[in-house]
């Protein structure tokens, strides 16, 4: 009779934890991620802390966030730039790239199948572009715009270790190979790409020249 009365003194209580709404009005990524391994979440690049890829650093490290993106998109796009869209691509988006929507441009890709999809400044592929549109938590509307690309490429730069490098902890050679293993117009230190001969692909710079302008940015 006691343990009834205890059940009947809970169960409001019960009631409304098992239909309070779990996160109701919370903002749903555009795409979505499974979990990395042991359910760490990748670090934010913008975040404010001082742990955070973006926290306050000198203007050297600023220009040299500038110069390592100028350095990829004339690997990449030195033409075109922003609006670049991969040479193989038989049907091209209907507008520029920078003046699309993320959601317009997957749907490009989901009507165009078949054919290469890379596109913009630092040529993002679709499972990329996925993947680091979810991390800066973009949304299908969100433009495809210079800043938009900036930071879409600014997680790759830290995937390669960036802030690594600029610390001194990760040596040129093998920054260089970082970066060129995800852009394919990077040369590795063999002077080939990574991806060579793989769907046409092939460095579009030289060796030399990669070299001497990741030097500019280097430790010291």
């Amino acid at each position: 009779m006691r343990t009834l009365l205890i059940l009947l003194l809970l169960w409001p209580f019960v009631a409304k934890a098992e239909t309070v709404p779990l996160l109701s009005g919370a903002r749903q990524p555009l795409f979505q991620m499974a979990p990395t391994s042991g359910g760490v979440e990748s670090a934010s690049l913008f975040q404010g802390a001082a742990t955070g890829f973006f926290a306050p650093k000198s203007t050297f490290d600023k220009d040299a966030l500038i110069h390592i993106r100028n350095v990829i998109g004339q690997a990449e796009s030195p033409q075109a730039g922003y609006d670049a869209v991969q040479h193989g691509a038989r049907i091209r988006p209907a507008n520029l790239p920078t003046q699309m929507t993320l959601a317009e441009i997957f749907a490009w890709i989901d009507a165009t199948p078949g054919q290469p999809h890379a596109i913009g400044r630092y040529q993002f592929i679709p499972a990329t572009l996925r993947r680091v549109a979810t991390q800066i938590d973009a949304q299908p509307g969100d433009r495809f715009s210079p800043a938009m690309q900036d930071r879409l490429a600014d997680v790759l730069l830290a995937d390669a270790g960036f802030a690594a490098f600029l610390a001194g902890e990760l040596n040129q050679k093998d920054f260089m190979n970082n970066l060129a293993a995800i852009w394919a117009g990077l040369p590795t230190s063999n002077g080939r790409s990574r991806y060579h001969g793989i769907a046409g692909n092939r460095a579009t710079v030289t060796l030399a020249y990669f070299q001497s302008e990741i030097a500019k940015i280097a430790p010291g």
